[in-house]
């Protein structure tokens, strides 16, 4: 009876040990398999730079999440393609050019490999040039320096069939900045740096063609030729104006910001994963 008693203990416990072991990884804790992936990424913006785009969002909040995935298309129903992969909430797209319109989608990723859907957020945006320290001379002194024409980057005489925007100083001692009757300014006030401004005004153009100069100010241009640019003034001095600048060469295109949209997007080449409402 002993011996079967010992038999039976014995076999009860290789059972035990058997049905544990797996149950467990190396180090004796029960494995759960985590099939829950996180959320979708929310709040995506963008900024356009020269032959770059910046996007931002707000960071996911799940404790397993490990990263982001982007993704970028050249139409917003189109396959979007993987583009990289940042552990941030901010990922900067160097290949972007200049004039070329890109639909950026992000999912999120966890420690076990589950991604997100698409996000919802519809973001698109066109690069554009952008310049610095551009010095602009009083027209009525200096006229051959006192224009700029945004399209070839160049300062020029301030009375061209090109010339965007120019400079003249008032008998006070005041300048201005304007622009020719076919063109069009707007003083959008002061800014922390030029990329305060992402978009183009509808209205409220100055109806005397003209603006005064405010150091610390930016200011849009509409071109003749149905191109937009911005510049905020860096310096001022008894003679000249100085300003940064940025360019959109999309003609039409009133700089670029976060859209959302109910249509659908694909990611990828195979397989389709789309975007669920």
């Amino acid at each position: 009876m002993e011996d079967t008693m010992k038999t039976s203990t014995s076999l009860l416990s290789i059972l035990l040990l058997t049905l544990f072991s797996s149950c467990s990884n190396n180090h004796g804790v029960g494995v759960v398999e985590d099939y829950i992936p996180p959320l979708p990424p929310v709040g995506i913006v963008s900024v356009s730079l020269d032959n770059a785009v910046e996007l931002q969002w707000i960071p996911n909040q799940e404790p397993d999440l490990s990263g982001y995935n982007v993704y970028v298309s050249n139409r917003y129903d189109g396959r979007y393609a993987l583009l990289g992969t940042t552990t941030e909430a901010l990922f900067v797209d160097k290949g972007a050019r200049n004039g070329i319109t890109y639909y950026y989608a992000v999912t999120a990723f966890d420690f076990s490999g589950n991604e997100s859907d698409l996000s919802k957020d519809i973001v698109y945006d066109t690069p554009r040039p952008e310049g610095y320290n551009v010095r602009l001379q009083n027209r009525f002194t200096r006229p051959e320096y006192a224009g700029y024409d945004f399209s070839t980057f160049r300062v020029v005489h301030f009375d061209t069939d090109n010339t965007d925007i120019y400079v003249e100083f008032a008998t006070n001692g005041q300048p201005y900045f304007v622009v020719w009757e076919d063109s069009d300014i707007q003083d959008m006030g002061w800014t922390e740096t030029l990329d305060d401004i992402t978009q183009a005004p509808q209205r409220g153009w100055s109806p005397t063609k003209d603006a005064h100069i405010i150091l610390g100010h930016t200011y849009v241009v509409w071109t003749f030729d149905d191109h937009y640019a911005k510049v905020r003034v860096i310096e001022i001095t008894s003679t000249s104006v100085a300003f940064d600048w940025a360019y959109q060469v999309d003609p039409g295109n009133p700089e670029l910001f976060a859209k959302k949209s109910p249509a659908e997007r694909h990611r990828g080449k195979a397989p389709v994963k789309q975007r669920t409402e």
